[in-house]
């Protein structure tokens, strides 16, 4: 099937609708993003995605295409008539009307495995990752476009690890596979965007019993910026600096070290060595 290329300035004119800032609302429309965030998912013929915020469907198209089922979720109700209007001839399309950080995905989609690929709102970037890497139905892949920056954390290196990217990298590896310019989306935001590819591990690096405390820890670790690990698990956690740095010590770090630097593994040495 040959798609055209949907005019979305046009459609929303047309319908009498502008978009909504509050909702971060910014639609792809560079044909070349479309595919290359497609083509980010490695979408099988049998997949089942699920796209958040399909806006006009642009995206939602390509993907109807691509797999056996598209359940596209969007918060705007303003652009659900259209959005039906546009999809129509895709019969393997289904589209909810609500929040996705309300919807209960393991219900939603109890059967692991399927995919999420969509063009999010940029301030609700993190709690969508959340979301999605914390239900008892995770996907096996997601594919987010995000801001360049933002996606630059998500993938940092020990040396300029985050809270973001220890969340993420615990969970999945990422890897940013396009950049995408400002200029093709509309309206266009203040910042270019990347598109994000992470691949859910069959389990998490640190292992589940022991995720309470790694995020206990990780929270702690980065409480206080430019801090030693020291001084930062000492105030966020309420210890003495004697006793965080003891802690330290049995896991084999130097109490000097700043969270940033630290390696997966070596947070999970400090998991180990961690009693509250």
């Amino acid at each position: 099937m040959n798609l055209s290329p949907l005019n979305v300035p046009q459609l929303l004119h047309q319908a009498g609708l502008r978009p909504d800032k509050r909702l971060g609302q910014n639609f792809l429309l560079d044909d070349a993003a479309l595919y290359q965030v497609v083509e980010s998912a490695q979408i099988d013929p049998q997949d089942i995605v699920l796209e958040i915020g399909p806006g006009l469907g642009s995206l939602t198209r390509l993907l109807a295409l691509a797999a056996s089922r598209v359940i596209a979720v969007e918060l705007d109700g303003r652009l659900i008539p259209l959005l039906h209007q546009i999809v129509a001839p895709f019969p393997n399309v289904q589209i909810l009307q609500g929040d996705i950080l309300a919807l209960n995905l393991a219900q939603l989609l109890p059967d692991p495995g399927y995919l999420v690929v969509a063009n999010i709102p940029y301030y609700i970037t993190s709690s969508v990752i959340r979301h999605l890497l914390e239900t008892a139905s995770p996907p096996r892949r997601f594919v987010l476009t995000v801001q360049s920056e933002v996606a630059g954390r998500i993938c940092a290196s020990p040396g300029d690890m985050s809270l973001l990217a220890l969340s993420v990298q615990v969970y999945g590896l990422p890897q940013v596979t396009a950049r995408i310019p400002a200029e093709s989306f509309y309206p266009a935001p203040n910042v270019d965007s990347s598109v994000v590819r992470v691949d859910l591990y069959a389990n998490p690096r640190i292992p589940a019993l022991m995720l309470d405390s790694f995020f206990c820890l990780i929270k702690a670790g980065f409480s206080q910026k430019r801090k030693t690990l020291r001084n930062a698990l000492a105030g966020g956690l309420g210890w003495t600096p004697s006793r965080a740095a003891q802690l330290l010590e049995n896991a084999g770090i130097d109490p000097m070290r700043r969270a940033e630097t630290l390696s997966i593994p070596e947070w999970e040495q400090l998991v180990l060595a961690y009693t509250p």
